[in-house]
């Protein structure tokens, strides 16, 4: 799917180029659920397109109570999902801000995944929603053998989840994050696990690029030389490898991957190789998402500095 030219301003939205999802967010905020219903009911044999469809709604329907009439009137698996979907949300929300409702919150939501894991039992979404809760529970199953730091962590349940999904993008990432620093664990066991779960991927893989992402995790600008470490040969490899390997594939995806395609525009930027990185916002076209960006000041100011650092336009002021 291409995504579009850039024409002088960035879209936010997470449906990017994805507009009939774009039309169905409308429809949610309107307290309508048929469209929903259809545009995930397409996606039962894409589980990357149902996963980015899913969590795009759940954002749209988690101050609603949307899914609870969607799941009382028409009993679908689709409206079982995007109540788990939405469940998880408000879970982890209550969890993040220490709401006394926490608790009873996670109890209803690991209910909510077990319902549509029940009603679509080879949809590996309601397992990867799970996942999503792991680090408020700290499940601590021991590593397998190849990881130097032997993290421990949900690895039963993401076994799981690659049972039904073996390259499950949002799966990967949200198993990643269970072992970031600022959930518990540490910088040297979330560069482990990522580079042992991109190392098992496709070479034209977005797995590959989570060490990227765990490299953005661990970004403290008080240390010397931070913005620096992109510079290293070792990133600096990995990036080019991504850029030659995975970029030719976005082609030929149903919607852009604005938030891969930004973790890999940064790294070619910070690791001065501009020119591979203009190719990478090209694919991206106006779409934008606040990560990578936002881990090193305002999203919008540093997506500008990289595009003007490769000499592409930028949005004029307001």
């Amino acid at each position: 799917m291409a995504a579009g030219l850039f024409e002088g301003h960035y879209v936010w939205h997470p449906a990017a180029d994805d507009r009939g999802l774009a039309s169905v967010c409308v429809d949610v905020r309107a307290g309508r659920y048929l469209s929903a219903c259809e545009a995930l009911a397409e996606t039962r044999s894409d589980f990357a397109l149902r996963a980015h469809r899913s969590l795009v709604l759940a954002s749209e329907a988690a101050g609603t109570d949307l899914v609870e009439r969607w799941l009382a009137e028409e009993p679908t698996p689709e409206a079982a999902l995007m109540w788990a979907r939405v469940a998880v949300q408000r879970a982890i929300r209550a969890a993040d801000a220490r709401d006394e409702r926490a608790e009873a919150l996670e109890r209803i939501a690991l209910a909510a995944c077990d319902r549509a894991a029940a009603t679509a039992p080879e949809d590996p979404t309601p397992w990867v929603a799970k996942l999503a809760m792991a680090r408020l529970h700290r499940l601590r199953d021991p590593a397998p053998q190849g990881l130097l730091t032997a993290p421990r962590g949900p690895w039963r349940l993401f076994a799981h989840v690659l049972s039904l999904d073996p390259w499950h993008r949002e799966g990967h990432h949200r198993f990643l994050s269970c072992f970031f620093t600022r959930y518990g664990g540490s910088v040297n066991a979330a560069w482990d696990v990522a580079a042992f779960l991109s190392q098992r991927a496709p070479a034209d893989s977005a797995l590959r690029l989570l060490p990227l992402v765990a490299l953005v995790e661990s970004y403290n600008p008080t240390q010397l030389l931070a913005d620096r470490v992109w510079e290293q040969p070792q990133w600096r490899s990995t990036a080019l490898a991504i850029y030659h390997n995975w970029l030719p594939a976005v082609a030929d995806y149903r919607f852009t991957p604005v938030l891969d395609l930004a973790y890999l525009a940064h790294a070619l930027v910070m690791g001065q190789r501009e020119f591979e990185a203009r190719a990478v916002f090209a694919a991206m076209g106006p779409y934008a998402s606040r990560m990578p960006w936002s881990a090193f000041g305002d999203p919008a100011e540093q997506l500008s500095r990289a595009r003007r650092a490769c000499g592409l336009p930028v949005p004029g002021p307001a």
